[in-house]
């Protein structure tokens, strides 16, 4: 598992982490993806999701900070 200390961590190695920790949670994001239009930059895209997948998204990231 990638976490935030590893240096050098690709996108594609960074989606993977992201996805399991979300799908952990129960979210989808249906357009997570490492974005192939800028691979020097090592950008990731999360996309667009309904108003109730960023609420759940919210309140998980809320409960990991507390």
């Amino acid at each position: 598992m990638v976490t935030a200390q590893e240096p050098g961590t690709t996108a594609a190695e960074a989606v993977e982490a992201l996805r399991e920790a979300l799908t952990a949670a129960g979210i989808v994001l249906p357009s997570l993806g490492a974005d192939m239009a800028s691979p020097s930059l090592n950008l990731i895209t999360l996309g667009r999701v309904r108003a109730e997948v960023a609420l759940r998204l919210a309140d998980a990231i809320r409960r990991g900070c507390s």
